[in-house]
């Protein structure tokens, strides 16, 4: 199955900062199964155990949040970690033009698009998590929703038109991001077409990250997916993921016995032996990047792709150190 198209190419860069704002995702909700698979409405009552861990999660009438609604956290974790690395106060309550959420997690701009936000906004606010996991330097046994408001205000210019959107984070959301307890994804995460893909790759990105490699059996992966398929189907699904070889930054085997292992694509551009980057260039590009409110790591990696470009075409680039 091809990727999502990419919708918005060229962004709209007249939209302050979209192109600037680099994904984020909070590592307690990409560890565990918080989030529905289903397309369509999942009403299931779930109960998820890990070690010390246990989370419960009751729907409300429209059913749990899926993958897909997880786009807006994303949207509002990224904007905030973005404000805060310019060193700029941040609080619970996100505000945002309905534009710049869909341009930024690649969906249609039309109707369809503003009304599935809006369900999205009903599944996240209804649903009721009951769960011990730790988020910043708390562990709380907490009864709680993802977000405490989600909604559209609306302006009357003669008829009534969608001003912006505003959404309020839960506590446990905010300590997540007070406490740094998140991590720079792929903006291909937002192409990935199949729910499990995506949450295949939100695990990959979490146990595995720059480690050569990461293995897990197949059965307790399933359990980490918060997948309800058969595990005979859900290895059929995993084998036409790999298949398919879309899962950004990582590529997936399953072995005979059932060990799925991740492992970092091998494109991850290694600087050559003569470029050495000197304290005082990381001191500068960190300063720089704060100053700026860009991510240091993205920086840097989009920087030794451009050194080594130019090394291997002669042209070692200046100032790079030696």
């Amino acid at each position: 199955m091809a990727l999502l198209p990419n919708r918005h190419p060229q962004k709209d860069f007249f939209i302050l900062d979209i192109a600037d704002v680099v994904p984020k995702d909070d590592t307690a909700s990409m560890e565990h199964p918080m989030f529905s698979l289903a397309t369509k409405p999942d009403m299931r009552h779930l109960h998820y155990a890990s070690g010390d861990v246990r989370l419960e999660i009751t729907p409300s009438y429209n059913g749990l949040p899926t993958i897909f609604d997880k786009d807006i956290l994303i949207f509002c974790i990224s904007q905030l970690m973005h404000m805060k690395n310019r060193g700029e106060k941040v609080g619970k309550r996100v505000r945002f033009t309905g534009r710049e959420l869909l341009v930024s997690t690649n969906r249609p701009t039309n109707n369809l698009g503003y009304q599935r936000l809006e369900q999205a906004f009903k599944r996240l606010r209804g649903t009721t998590f009951k769960t011990d996991i730790r988020t910043g330097d708390r562990m709380e046994t907490r009864i709680f929703g993802l977000i405490d408001e989600g909604g559209f205000v609306m302006r009357d210019d003669g008829s009534w038109r969608l001003d912006y959107c505003e959404v309020v984070l839960s506590d446990w959301l905010m300590r997540a991001i007070e406490s740094d307890q998140v991590v720079t994804i792929s903006k291909d995460y937002f192409r990935l077409r199949r729910p499990l893909e995506r949450r295949l790759y939100e695990i990959a990105r979490k146990h595995c990250g720059n480690q050569p490699k990461w293995h897990i059996g197949l059965a307790k992966l399933q359990e980490k997916t918060g997948s309800n398929a058969p595990l005979k189907k859900f290895r059929l699904n995993l084998r036409q993921i790999i298949a398919d070889d879309h899962t950004p930054f990582y590529r997936i085997e399953l072995t005979g016995d059932d060990l799925a292992i991740f492992r970092p694509r091998n494109t991850k551009t290694q600087i050559a032996p003569t470029i050495i980057l000197p304290d005082w260039a990381e001191e500068k590009a960190r300063a720089l990047a704060r100053e700026k409110g860009r991510d240091y790591h993205a920086l840097r990696a989009d920087w030794l792709v451009f050194a080594q470009t130019e090394t291997a075409k002669g042209n070692p680039p200046k100032n790079a150190g030696a």
